[in-house]
């Protein structure tokens, strides 16, 4: 059995990969800042369907806790799956943000976009990078918002920023860990329904159609949507596919 770790995996997109992996016969450790209720139904539908999760409290953006994060990860594989490494490892958790003009922009909303989206994925990837296993593979979820081909919308300078960051980082992680035969890639959501922005979506339906409409395949994006990329990413059905960022939005702006 493999085993993967999902930070960010008690909703949206982080949540659905769990689901999906889990069904696929993966073994899961999702993490939960705030939002342990939904970890903890990660976990109960997850082992309801015959699989196997453990949810652990962790912040991405709080590297002091990192080292006390592994040691966690250590006693989850060796307690519920007798293992001492992983396979799998999704750089999931984020945050998101209100458009925020440039000369608007703070030092704390982008100090709190570095810790989350570059700063915490960087040094908590080389804090379990001595437990995954050889041949393993590790997927970042990046956006849209930082490929070339995006069109920039005003006031997502910081988090398009970090999410770019995401993607250089992945394409030099794929270049250092092949030694071990570690894949590194990224998948990059378009709009995706998630709880991200204070649960925008569920709180302004409204917000869907004019996104549905710029959007090739007329809707936003699901959590299952993404889910399905980041499990072939991580499976062996892309053992040839290092160092790419996969854009899995639907046609968003094309």
């Amino acid at each position: 059995m493999h085993i993967a770790v999902i930070t960010g995996g008690s909703s949206g997109i982080g949540k659905g990969a769990a689901f999906e992996l889990a069904r696929r016969g993966v073994g899961v450790i999702l993490t939960y800042r705030g939002n342990q209720t939904g970890a903890v139904e990660t976990v109960e539908r997850i082992e309801k369907d015959g699989g196997t999760a453990v949810a652990l409290p962790l912040d991405v953006g709080s590297g002091d806790t990192f080292a006390g994060f592994r040691t966690a990860v250590e006693e989850a594989l060796r307690e519920r799956w007798d293992r001492t490494s992983y396979d799998y490892l999704v750089n999931n958790a984020g945050v998101g943000q209100m458009p925020v003009p440039f000369e608007e922009t703070t030092e704390d909303l982008f100090d709190q976009m570095l810790q989350v989206h570059l700063k915490g994925p960087y040094f908590l990837t080389q804090t379990l990078l001595p437990l995954i296993a050889d041949g393993g593979s590790i997927v970042c979820t990046t956006s849209t918002s930082a490929l070339p081909s995006a069109r920039p919308e005003p006031g997502y300078s910081v988090y398009a920023s970090m999410k770019g960051a995401q993607v250089v980082l992945t394409r030099y992680l794929a270049k250092e860990l092949s030694t071990r035969r570690i894949r590194v890639n990224a998948v990059a959501p378009g709009v995706t329904r998630t709880r991200l922005g204070d649960d925008a979506f569920s709180r302004f339906p409204d917000l869907i159609p004019p996104i549905a409409d710029r959007t090739a395949l007329g809707r936003i994006g699901e959590p299952d949507d993404l889910a399905k990329v980041i499990a072939f990413l991580l499976s062996d059905e892309s053992a040839w596919i290092t160092a790419q960022t996969i854009e899995a939005s639907g046609g968003y702006d094309l």
